[in-house]
């Protein structure tokens, strides 16, 4: 996971941003992360190649899935400036999270730009990623965020390839194998993300080895 390694970095900023926002429920930011993240899935199931230059839809896609990471950021550090974090916060967080990503990731599923083969593929990557970390918590054990995908990577990614996907349709430029600029950030989902499970899942067992 590249970004979880800049949270020290990233904290500073967090707390400028949040400042302005203490006297509101954490709780509220977090619903209202998903609400984005509703919309951003939204945006990419009604996207369609003919219609995006005129609509900006994977724009608009790109614009609410970095409110979706923003709000998500800010709830938790909130929580903590105001000492209001608890296990329910946590679990909230992290169960509104999943279908948070689920929005997203499955309207980009279900759009004209991936087969739903793939798109099915990169949601159990997703899924079973994040499962395990909370599993190995559930079990005694250090949540997981290691391996090469983690949601902060793929917020990151889904947030730039709409736009690079948007920017090439005024282009030539068309990837191989009838393939998409979207279609090909799925596959990458479904392999890295399912490889990401995987290498959890080792991280885990080999730490119940050590006990």
């Amino acid at each position: 996971m590249v970004l979880n390694k800049q949270r020290k970095r990233i904290d500073p900023l967090l707390e400028k941003l949040s400042k302005p926002c203490i006297n509101i429920n954490p709780d509220l930011l977090t619903y209202l992360s998903v609400l984005f993240a509703f919309i951003a899935g939204l945006f990419f199931y009604l996207s369609h190649p003919n219609q995006e230059l005129i609509n900006y839809y994977l724009i608009f896609a790109a614009l609410f899935i970095f409110l979706n990471g923003l709000f998500d950021a800010l709830d938790g550090k909130i929580a903590k400036m105001t000492k209001k974090a608890s296990p329910r916060g946590d679990f909230l967080d992290h169960a509104l999270d999943r279908y948070a990503d689920v929005l997203i990731v499955g309207g980009l599923a279900l759009s004209t730009w991936c087969r739903p083969s793939i798109g099915i593929l990169a949601l159990i990557g997703m899924l079973l990623t994040s499962y395990i970390s909370t599993q190995a918590q559930a079990t005694g054990q250090k949540r997981n965020y290691g391996g090469l995908l983690g949601r902060a990577d793929r917020l990151v990614l889904l947030i730039i390839f709409p736009i690079i996907q948007h920017i090439t349709l005024r282009t030539s430029f068309q990837p191989p194998f009838n393939t998409t600029i979207l279609e090909i950030l799925m596959i990458f989902f479904a392999i890295v993300g399912n490889f990401t499970a995987l290498q959890r899942f080792y991280i885990t067992m080999k730490r119940f080895n050590i006990k």
